[in-house]
């Protein structure tokens, strides 16, 4: 009994401090910034997977930095357009682009003028799992359907754009299943879903953010999510692996900027970053849109792009895409 009430006075005490420290990032004042409006930068069209990542982030940024923030949809060359906009901005903290794989897989499948070296990453917020999908009134109930249309007669597949990670995906897929496919690119993930919808598309490859009106008013029906284990929240939609296709998509999401952030300008968005993941109503919301924490601190999401883009190459190499 002693034991008892001495672990419930521990978890009591524990509790209290989580409360508290909840409780005082909510009223803390937020900390100063150097810029008076902050820009940040996609290349995702609106209602695309980067586009929502970047309007629910701003609902929350204010309370934690005292800043103005403004999205701005930039698109063009699968996120060439936009790198090159943040790329040659004043790195003084005012404008920073939504980094996806995207912005690796431009940058090695297309060359453009400015890439991702050209961009400092700054911290990462989320990683997140794409999922293959189809209309809920067409022909196609499972994954093996589309699989099996494609054998039979040449299938249909979309992706949001020739850069993005869905396209990797895609094309694993394709060669796991060793089918003939048309994987079709579009401007954004939410173009590729209304050619889902009108049936002009067998599948789609895309994010849960994308899609969520459309699952709830039951015009959508997942067919495989392309993650390693299944989704909390979809336990009754299979992986991609358990199907017997070795393919995962996992996606990271985080602000990069110019060349040449100032270190106190770093440390804010560090900060910030973890407590705005700790913050109640927005984990509430990240957890309800299937969005996995992966706080990466300035120090170690440099290395870490460079690690996605060493292993992008390998794999576009591999599969004769790139030289």
């Amino acid at each position: 009994m002693r034991k008892s009430t001495k672990a419930l006075g521990v978890a009591a005490a524990l509790a209290s401090c989580i409360a508290a420290s909840h409780a005082s990032a909510e009223t803390a004042a937020p900390v100063p910034y150097p810029q008076r409006i902050v820009t940040l930068v996609t290349h995702s069209s609106p209602g695309s997977g980067s586009d929502v990542f970047l309007r629910e982030l701003v609902k929350y940024l204010h309370k934690y930095i005292n800043a103005n923030f403004i999205v701005e949809n930039d698109g063009g060359g699968s996120g060439a357009k936009a790198m090159s906009r943040v790329a040659i901005a004043k790195p003084d903290g005012s404008t920073f682009y939504a980094a996806t794989p995207t912005y690796i897989l431009t940058s090695l499948l297309s060359k453009p003028s400015k890439t991702y070296r050209d961009l400092e990453p700054v911290v990462n917020f989320f990683t997140d799992a794409g999922f293959v999908y189809a209309r809920a009134d067409g022909p196609y109930k499972t994954l093996n359907d589309v699989i099996d249309r494609a054998k039979n007669a040449r299938g249909r597949w979309g992706v949001s754009n020739p850069g993005s990670l869905e396209r990797q995906a895609a094309e694993a897929l394709k060669r796991a299943a060793k089918v003939n496919v048309a994987i079709v690119s579009h401007d954004g993930g939410s173009a590729m879903m209304i050619n889902v919808l009108n049936g002009t598309l067998d599948a789609g490859f895309g994010e849960i953010e994308e899609i969520r009106a459309q699952l709830e008013g039951r015009k959508l029906r997942l067919l495989a999510t392309l993650s390693d284990a299944r989704i909390e929240g979809f336990l009754d939609v299979p992986t991609a692996k358990e199907l017997g296709y070795n393919v995962v998509l996992v996606k990271f999401r985080g602000l990069v900027g110019p060349k040449g952030l100032p270190p106190e300008i770093v440390k804010v968005w560090d900060d910030a970053a973890q407590k705005i993941l700790a913050d109640p109503e927005y984990r509430k919301m990240y957890e309800a849109e299937n969005l996995v924490p992966l706080y990466l601190a300035h120090d170690r999401y440099e290395p870490y792009i460079a690690q996605f883009a060493a292993d992008t190459g390998t794999f576009l190499k591999a599969a004769g895409v790139i030289r």
